[in-house]
């Protein structure tokens, strides 16, 4: 149960850019599960972090899951094939639900089909690290980061929505973006 509280602490402090909290409880999480000295729940927490990070568009492998994928279940397995970007047809079916019905058609309609706000924005970074994250998604995972006070995923959205206005040669839509950055930007910690 601690290691659990821990862990839905951690995830808020990394969503909403508070790295003090987060390291704070991602410490005291790992510790608690290091009690157990059971290497596939580590595995599963790890996995949790990983979430947090590709809904929040954070690039790279997640290599503490990786070290401990050995001791880990085909569905943890699987579930980190998916937020890499790899998952293999025939793993969708180990999924949760939700990942499974994005995993299969791919489209925004699925995503914003997803109730839980995290899962909605990890389906969504899942489909920008695949390529198939259309204006539709970056709508979504904007409007939930926003929703649930993000900042960390928020920011990282709005700016890949930017960049991708400014590619389309779209100044207005661009500064507007930027004019949001900016407003986000002004309640990040240390301002």
């Amino acid at each position: 149960m601690n290691a659990h509280a821990s862990t839905q602490k951690a995830v808020e402090a990394y969503l909403s850019g508070n790295a003090r909290v987060e390291q704070l409880e991602w410490d005291r999480a790992r510790a608690e599960v290091a009690r157990t000295g059971r290497p596939d729940l580590l595995a599963r927490l790890e996995l949790v972090r990983c979430a947090a990070m590709v809904a929040s568009l954070v690039p790279g492998p997640c290599e503490r899951f990786e070290a401990l994928r050995a001791d880990a279940a085909p569905a943890e397995q699987a579930y980190a094939d998916y937020l890499a970007g790899q998952l293999q047809p025939a793993q969708a079916a180990l999924l949760p639900e939700p990942q499974r019905a994005v995993s299969v058609s791919a489209h925004a309609a699925a995503v914003a089909a997803v109730q839980d706000p995290l899962s909605r924005l990890v389906a969504a970074g899942v489909l920008f690290k695949t390529g198939r994250a259309d204006p539709a998604v970056m709508g979504t995972a904007v409007d939930t980061a926003s929703a649930q006070g993000w900042r960390r995923p928020l920011m990282a959205w709005l700016v890949l929505q930017r960049q991708r206005a400014e590619a389309a040669g779209d100044s207005e839509a661009a500064a507007a973006l930027q004019r949001r950055i900016d407003i986000v930007e002004q309640g990040s910690p240390g301002r």
